[in-house]
């Protein structure tokens, strides 16, 4: 590892207090931003979506609860899936946690993929997860997302993922997206968030670009698939696939 120069009490108080400057910069500029995403125009839901959940069959509105903002993240794990991503569990890490105050702050956050229920749930208990996990199966709600992509627009090169549209392999990718229900009920898809824009979910990362060696994601593939494992799978783990979040 690179050593850093080293200097005396004053002169580290001297360099450390100037850089303040810019970690303050980023802080009111993430801000700016975040003012900004909410200003967006928003898009009207207008299918009446149905989802498979634990207490039975629910709509895209029940999700809510009684709450009126609702943050889906749209977990990687098809019909049949047999690999479990790295890349989606590592973020589903955080949610437990955030979700304690969410809920009582008018927001509902819910995770949703496309295996059936009974496919979901035996990898939820292995986790120990809490949060609601619900399966889209019988339903266009992936697709509409734009996360689950069918045979035959892999086939034509012509999948649309992060306001991008050229060709992928992948069937289901990862994302986040956003609802906000009115007072009549009606429900409004105000912003999505896709690929890397995930990062912003996983306080570890956080934690890691303040220590000496950041990330430290130096390969073979750059990402967090160069160490990151379930967690009840680091003791011998190899090395991941490539990362699930192009």
């Amino acid at each position: 590892m690179h050593r850093n120069k080293i200097v005396s009490r004053e002169d580290w108080f001297q360099a450390h207090k100037a850089h303040l400057a810019r970690e303050k910069e980023l802080t009111r500029f993430r801000e700016r931003i975040a003012a900004e995403r909410r200003e967006l125009p928003w898009l009207k839901i207008r299918k009446d979506y149905v989802f498979e959940t634990e207490q039975g069959p629910n709509r895209l509105t029940d999700l809510f609860g009684t709450n009126s903002q609702l943050i889906v993240y749209h977990f990687m794990f098809g019909p049949g899936c047999t690999h479990h991503c790295e890349g989606c569990s590592f973020l589903a890490d955080h949610i437990d946690g955030a979700n304690q105050h969410l809920r009582h702050h008018d927001v509902s956050l819910v995770v949703v993929s496309r295996a059936p229920l009974a496919e979901l749930l035996p990898y939820k208990q292995r986790m120990g997860w809490k949060f609601d996990w619900v399966s889209s199966y019988a339903s266009d709600f992936n697709f509409d997302m734009q996360v689950s992509f069918t045979d035959k627009q892999i086939a034509a090169g012509c999948t649309t993922y992060n306001f991008e549209t050229r060709p992928r392999t992948s069937k289901e990718l990862p994302g986040t997206s956003v609802f906000y229900r009115d007072e009549t009920g009606d429900i409004f898809l105000t912003f999505m968030s896709r690929a890397r824009g995930g990062e912003a979910q996983i306080g570890a990362y956080d934690y890691l670009d303040m220590t000496p060696k950041g990330r430290n994601e130096n390969g073979p593939y750059h990402g967090l698939m160069d160490w990151v494992r379930l967690h009840d799978e680091y003791q011998g783990k190899q090395a991941g696939q490539a990362s699930c979040c192009d």
